[in-house]
């Protein structure tokens, strides 16, 4: 609930209402939906049995072969985490503005619900990751690494037909640092390229996704116990898969002895790898 009619009446009833326009510059980038397979269907869980991998044997020709056992595993994703948030909007906050608050509101909160899950997506995967890597000293930061990681994190996953679907890489605001200063260093064209048009999306056919510092976190993130400080991630590209059974939801509810309406936002998100393609996910550490 708001504190509209106390000191903050003169701000919140002006007529040029700006700040909902200036929260949508400043938002942070949401990447999950670009890099994983997402299923919004109403399962609490998806199931992708499948068997170990056969290895065909080569001899000379005699005739005949040899009959092998084979098993299958079970493995599956759970919807297992939901994020949540909730507002009072009262009537007169609706009616009396001059702008539309309520939508304002509710247009912030599902944001803020989007990005709980985008944390807890990239986290989740970055740790389920079976690929590993660390950079050399300096990490994304020194220019001169820049090459050789994406050199050494591409060979990692090269050979596989997945790779087809294309490569990315995610990073934090501040390593974008080394990376514009290699691709200024680079050769004539590419170098021009990033001169006129900026920071390019993409580095050596790896599409290259910033978000902001502390998104990978050693923290609680509901049910998981995140250890992702100094990591980043990457991978193949619909790899990973998300649940958010039916998205982001919204309810209004009627409060007794309040006019307006409580608010409340909230998803509900799964996430992980199948274990037959964990190793096209790396989990990288800074050094």
């Amino acid at each position: 609930m708001n504190t509209v009619g106390t000191s903050t009446l003169s701000t919140t009833w002006r007529l040029k209402y700006f700040q909902a326009a200036l929260e949508k510059n400043l938002r942070k980038a949401l990447v999950c939906e670009k890099i994983c397979t997402v299923d919004r269907s109403d399962s609490k869980y998806l199931s992708n049995p499948y068997g170990n991998q056969p290895s065909a044997t080569v001899a000379a020709i005699a005739g005949s072969y040899s009959v092998s056992a084979w098993t299958t595993t079970d493995d599956t994703i759970s919807v297992t985490d939901q994020v949540t948030y909730a507002e009072h909007i009262y009537e007169f906050e609706s009616t009396m503005t001059r702008v539309d608050l309520a939508a304002s509101r509710i247009d912030e909160m599902t944001y803020a619900i989007a990005y709980g899950i985008d944390l807890f997506v990239l986290n989740k995967i970055t740790d389920v990751a079976a690929g590993t890597y660390d950079t050399p000293t300096g990490g994304f930061t020194t220019p001169a690494n820049i090459p050789e990681i994406i050199a050494n994190l591409c060979s990692k996953v090269m050979g596989y037909a997945e790779t087809y679907k294309g490569l990315f890489l995610v990073i934090e605001n501040g390593d974008v640092v080394g990376f514009i200063q290699a691709q200024l260093a680079s050769g004539f064209s590419y170098a021009d390229a990033a001169l006129r048009n900026g920071f390019m999306s993409s580095y050596a056919g790896v599409d290259i996704y910033v978000v902001r510092t502390d998104t990978f976190t050693t923290a609680t993130i509901g049910t998981l116990t995140s250890v992702n400080s100094g990591h980043r991630l990457f991978g193949v590209k619909g790899v990973a898969t998300y649940l958010s059974p039916r998205g982001v939801q919204m309810e209004e509810k009627m409060v007794t002895q309040k006019t307006g309406r409580e608010i409340a936002c909230y998803g509900n998100v799964g996430a992980g790898i199948w274990a037959p393609k964990t190793s096209l996910l790396v989990d990288i550490t800074i050094k």
